[in-house]
């Protein structure tokens, strides 16, 4: 009884297969691990990049425009105090961007802490809207800016 015992302990012949399948299991969890964490990043740095190319669109439409002081001109808007200045020829503004300039009637006088004298100057209160648009498919990104303007306009002294 013990001799077969030894030679049961002996006989490791199917041992070596067992700890090769074992290792393949291992080695091949491992890769299918790093395979999904690096598909998840490359989704991660995408999308990360087609919301950055979105803002970028946004803040370069606000800055074409305001650029260009002939765009605060009331003569331009419609009588719902808006402005689109993209039917304008004059301004260049950057593909997949749309800007809208509206008229803010809801403010009155100097914006706060600037110390104009509110005899000397009147005020024009605007809000620039800028929305970029990035990577149509499959994620699509979008940002909006906005930027408050406001157009100072010197009034004649009364009495001099």
């Amino acid at each position: 009884m013990i001799k077969g015992r030894n030679s049961a302990l002996r006989n490791q012949s199917g041992a070596a297969l067992v700890i090769a399948m074992t290792m393949m299991i291992v080695l091949t969890l491992i890769a299918i691990g790093s395979i999904f964490t690096s598909t998840f990043e490359i989704r991660i740095s995408g999308n990360k990049r087609c919301s950055t190319d979105s803002f970028y669109a946004a803040d370069s439409g606000v800055q074409v425009v305001l650029a260009r002081t002939q765009n605060f001109d009331m003569n331009l808007y419609t009588a719902t105090g808006q402005y689109d200045p993209s039917t304008d020829a004059n301004n260049p503004i950057p593909a997949n961007t749309t800007v809208l300039i509206t008229n803010d009637t809801t403010q009155e006088g100097a914006p706060r802490g600037y110390g104009f004298s509110a005899m000397s100057f009147e005020f024009e209160h605007f809000l620039v809207t800028s929305t970029g648009e990035s990577c149509p498919n499959p994620n699509p990104a979008r940002t909006i800016v906005q930027e408050k303007v406001v157009r100072l306009i010197p009034t004649m002294q009364g009495g001099y």
